[in-house]
């Protein structure tokens, strides 16, 4: 057990964040950026950048680690859209690039119910959105983009289901289905470290 927990906390561990970064850029990817940009691609970018400034990070536990992470992502991610953009500069869309990605980290804090600021709680939620991030990936593909777009993009059923070519009841079922099998997922987690 303590070489486990060990080796969870160590900082320089980053592979272990693939995952939880992956989430975040499928949820901050929206609209147009989202069939220009892939998460996969973002994620890489962040891992390599990280590797390459592990000596400047002092993060001293996961939790921090996972915090540092997200920053380089969240600045990945504005530089790929501006980017794209380069061209059609526009300092409103880039403003509103900020706020959605700020939004966005919102909405995956109140979905894990809080948004308190002291360090142990910002802690024990990165771990619970790289706990999220784990458990939505074992979920089927519908499931999990109607589960996104619901709550994280904040898109409405009727919206999601024009998204994804569904109808409304048919995605109230994916959402209904895919909520029921991610709280198991999380479920059998949790029994699973006692």
């Amino acid at each position: 057990m303590g070489d486990e927990k060990r080796r969870r906390d160590d900082p320089g561990d980053l592979g272990r964040y693939r995952e939880y970064l992956r989430f975040l850029a499928e949820v901050q990817l929206r609209g147009p950026l989202r069939a220009k940009l892939d998460p996969s691609d973002l994620v890489q970018q962040t891992m390599l950048q990280a590797h390459a400034a592990a000596d400047q990070c002092q993060a001293e536990n996961s939790a921090a680690k996972a915090g540092w992470l997200r920053q380089i992502l969240n600045r990945n991610l504005l530089h790929a859209a501006r980017d794209l953009h380069r061209d059609k500069r526009d300092i409103r869309k880039e403003r509103s690039l900020e706020a959605a990605i700020h939004e966005s980290s919102c909405r995956i804090d109140a979905f894990l119910a809080g948004n308190d600021s002291s360090p142990s709680v910002r802690a024990d939620r990165n771990e619970q959105v790289a706990r999220l991030a784990l458990a939505l990936q074992e979920l089927p593909d519908a499931q999990r983009e109607a589960i996104i777009r619901h709550y994280f993009h904040g898109q409405s059923l009727a919206e999601v289901g024009e998204k994804i070519g569904r109808s409304g009841p048919a995605v109230a079922g994916l959402v209904h289905r895919g909520l029921k099998a991610l709280r198991g997922v999380l479920r059998d987690e949790e029994q699973s470290e006692v």
